[in-house]
């Protein structure tokens, strides 16, 4: 049976200085934000998920974005080393939560960077983007830790936002999507399919059809409805300001060993 648990983190008081790198600053509403992120965790939980609160992190602005920390693949969890050094001591908390559910913990070492918002799942290939926040030494760390475990690890370039999961996802059968003027070469995906939004290009998988998106995003929404998914829409305009996507405020794990 696949596992159905995500790791989530609740924004801190100090959200708002979190970092940009492709767009323009905007105020950010921290009581908000803390609304909106209850309800996208209400959400994972309605559509039978267990979620599981990684310890705060006060002190670091951008840790509600608890994607970026780890990246899974079966029972095998990879600790990252954020690209951003303000970011790397993020990472503390999370390693605890893994190792509490009996997952092995590997780590990206230094000079290796590596965000998880770059990597990209679909089945046993794993995209991993190349850009700011994740460099080659991590890129060939990433390989090393779970092409022994059956993974085929793809590199893509990534210029033209923060992370590879800024640019595109997948639906359920494996078409990744994407908002074309932000994805650096859609032809190295086997099946793409181009949304009309960029906030349109996050999806997470519910399980039974169901996609978690962006309330920001409706021309996508009855798209992917149209083409018989079940998009469930979620508000979370406060993290968009800071590049965050439905993607990043959690970690899904769901092939976890019984």
């Amino acid at each position: 049976m696949p596992s159905k648990k995500a790791l989530v983190r609740r924004p801190g008081p100090r959200l708002a200085e979190g970092l940009v790198t492709h767009i323009e600053r905007e105020k950010v509403d921290v009581d908000l934000a803390l609304e909106q992120w209850e309800a996208y965790v209400e959400a994972l939980r309605t559509h039978g998920w267990e979620t599981i609160e990684v310890d705060p992190a006060d002190d670091f602005p951008d840790s509600v974005f608890v994607e970026d920390t780890v990246v899974m693949y079966k029972n095998v969890s990879l600790i990252t080393r954020p690209g951003a050094q303000s970011r790397q001591d993020e990472t503390m908390g999370v390693e605890e939560a893994v190792a509490r559910l009996g997952c092995s913990v590997n780590w990206i070492w230094e000079p290796g960077t590596l965000d998880g918002g770059d990597v990209l799942k679909i089945g046993d290939t794993i995209y991993v983007g190349r850009g700011g926040r994740t460099n080659a030494a991590g890129v060939q760390q990433l390989r090393a830790a779970f092409e022994p475990l059956g993974a085929q690890v793809v590199a893509v370039p990534v210029s033209k936002v923060l992370h590879l999961k800024s640019a595109v996802t997948a639906l359920p059968d494996g078409t990744v999507i994407g908002h074309i003027p932000k994805v650096d070469r859609p032809s190295l995906f086997p099946r793409f399919l181009s949304v009309p939004e960029e906030s349109g290009a996050h999806v997470v998988l519910l399980g039974e059809g169901k996609l978690l998106m962006s309330a920001s995003a409706p021309k996508t929404a009855d798209l992917l409805a149209d083409l018989g998914h079940e998009p469930v829409l979620v508000d979370i305009s406060e993290f968009e300001k800071l590049e965050g996507c439905v993607t990043c405020l959690s970690v899904r794990l769901r092939e976890l060993y019984a």
